[in-house]
């Protein structure tokens, strides 16, 4: 796997947040709805959202839940706290954090989403230890990803393989070395996106 470090991310998410929501918006869309259905289908009492990102999700995640978003980058952070501000009556957090070294109790989350975040963190590994860890006993922890070895991305895949640090993605990423290896229950797996560019993931934290 390509190295990614914390500064390849902040930079990459620096120069794209204001331009995130009309280069990656409507055509990461329906892989973002799957993640909320299938968030709000376990009716939490509360939700982490790693990577927030500039907020495209906070709107459909259920009134009655308590959301905070993580995110390392700032300027997106400033993006979805307008957009939180304009949901009035919800109880929404939104804190700067690293998501591999996370400040939250364990089991402090019934749900914990983590929509195209897994493959830009520097430390897989590290991630899925803190998601597991801040995610209760039993409850759900959703990955939304894109995950290689799909023979029609096959070519894009090559293409920005060698410029993974610049772009901050990842794309020599295999789901069995990501999902399968760990004891987790995966509940099921969804193709999402345009031609299945994306999968999302359900997950009970055994």
């Amino acid at each position: 796997m390509n190295p990614i470090s914390v500064d390849n991310v902040v930079d990459t998410y620096r120069f794209y947040a204001p331009l995130y929501d009309r280069l990656f918006g409507a055509v990461l869309e329906p892989g973002r709805r799957a993640l909320t259905a299938a968030a709000c289908s376990t009716r939490p009492t509360s939700i982490l959202e790693v990577g927030v990102g500039t907020g495209l999700t906070l709107e459909r995640y259920p009134d009655s839940a308590s959301v905070v978003g993580i995110d390392i980058s700032n300027e997106m952070l400033a993006i979805a706290r307008e957009r939180a501000e304009k949901l009035t009556g919800r109880s929404i957090h939104l804190v700067p954090m690293n998501a591999e070294a996370m400040d939250f109790p364990d089991g402090s989350f019934d749900c914990v989403a983590i929509p195209y975040v897994l493959s830009v963190t520097p430390n897989p590994e590290r991630l899925v230890a803190e998601i597991r860890r801040v995610c209760r006993k039993g409850g759900t922890i959703l990955i939304l990803n894109h995950f290689s070895g799909s023979r029609f991305w096959w070519f894009l895949e090559r293409a920005v393989r060698s410029l993974a640090n610049k772009i901050g993605f990842r794309s020599d990423f295999c789901f069995d070395e990501q999902i399968l290896k760990y004891d987790w229950e995966i509940l099921s797996v969804k193709k999402v996106n345009f031609l299945g560019l994306s999968r999302l993931v359900t997950i009970r934290n055994t």
